[in-house]
């Protein structure tokens, strides 16, 4: 609705309980698009829920099957007719930079015998899983989600603690981010690198290690691929992603992929990175696994997914969980990642000349 801006919404056959009468004081006082939230009866048997809104929205109602822990849903997705990214700043920041350099003049820029300057190496780190979607559950009722953003803050604290690299999350708090979106992320902010970070799980308790896997445009290499490749895909289902929306992007991106040289780069980072996680856990297997994880499928971004270690072990879950473990495995993957930039450095940018 119009003049102002508002989203209603009726609900038939719904009675007016605490669930209801309480949203309101659930909106935060920051929230970038619902002013307030007003919810009453609008006539017998209907209940009328008003979003007063800060700016025009594009809204997307669809309802969830049953999983987990959660029940019959309804989802209400808004979008704004312009919607911002958060990581979208880094870009921003680099476009103010070149701006202060073409005011400052002809004389500031790099002499004609140095047309490149070296720039930070941006790796996007992508925690598997999150919201509804909570990935695996260890036997005393860890959660992969929480154990990956854990891990994955970690990565990031110490990546941009680096002098020539800083690290970007795909998600900083336990909520969804569909898969394809994930690669959209590190795409637009110009990733040099990016790293899924997971924890593994398979029907039998006994099986454990650390795996690091990279795309594969053929057959997974292991019946273990197959089956963990088609688990993380269906993720998405999980998060009521719009199935079309889905496939018109993975058809999109397969006729597009020109992906020989990238995964050849994706398999020398995987396996820089799994020869240091090697000296802090045991290697569920000693190379580089390939399959068909949706997250890895950008074709111009050396991408890796790293499963830290089983949480269906209850041995392996208990030292997910500890902090000086969880140092150990970062350590691990900066390592890796370090002594994959050092002979496959970002390329220079050039500097801009007026």
């Amino acid at each position: 609705m119009k003049d102002p801006e508002r989203l209603v919404l009726d609900l038939e056959g719904v009675e007016l309980g605490p669930a209801l009468t309480e949203l309101h004081g659930k909106v935060a006082a920051g929230d970038p698009y619902i002013d307030k939230l007003r919810v009453g009866r609008n006539r017998p048997g209907v209940i009328r829920l008003v979003l007063d809104l800060k700016a025009e929205v594009k809204p997307q109602v669809f309802t969830l099957k049953p999983i987990a822990e959660y029940g019959h849903r309804l989802v209400l997705d808004i979008y704004p007719l312009e919607p911002p990214d958060p990581l979208a700043a880094l870009i921003e920041a680099d476009s103010k930079l070149a701006r202060r350099e073409e005011k400052a003049g002809p004389e500031s820029a790099a002499p004609p015998d140095k047309p490149k300057v070296a720039r930070m190496a941006t790796i996007v780190i992508d925690p598997g899983h999150g919201g509804e979607d909570p990935g695996a559950r260890g036997r005393h009722g860890s959660l992969e989600k929480d154990i990956n953003l854990t891990i994955s803050k970690r990565l990031k604290a110490l990546i941009d603690a680096e002098p020539e690299m800083r690290a970007v999350l795909t998600r900083d708090a336990d909520f969804y981010v569909p898969l394809q979106v994930r690669v959209d992320k590190a795409r637009r902010v110009k990733a040099d690198l990016f790293v899924s970070v997971h924890a593994d799980a398979f029907i039998r308790p006994n099986a454990r290690g650390s795996s690091v896997f990279a795309l594969s445009e053929r057959r997974a290499t292991s019946e273990a691929a197959r089956w963990l490749a088609k688990k993380e895909n269906e993720a998405d289902l999980v998060g009521g992603v719009n199935i079309d929306v889905k496939d018109k992007y993975l058809a999109q991106t397969l006729l597009d992929l020109s992906q020989t040289a990238t995964i050849d780069y994706s398999l020398r980072l995987g396996n820089a990175v799994l020869g240091e996680l090697g000296h802090v856990n045991t290697l569920h297997k000693a190379r580089v696994e390939q399959a068909s994880f949706a997250v890895l499928k950008s074709p111009d971004v050396p991408s890796i997914l790293v499963e830290t270690a089983f949480i269906s072990n209850p041995e392996e879950e208990k030292r997910l969980n500890d902090d000086a473990y969880q140092d150990q495995l970062v350590r691990a993957i900066l390592a890796g990642i370090k002594r994959y930039l050092a002979k496959h450095p970002p390329r220079p940018s050039p500097v801009a000349m007026n």
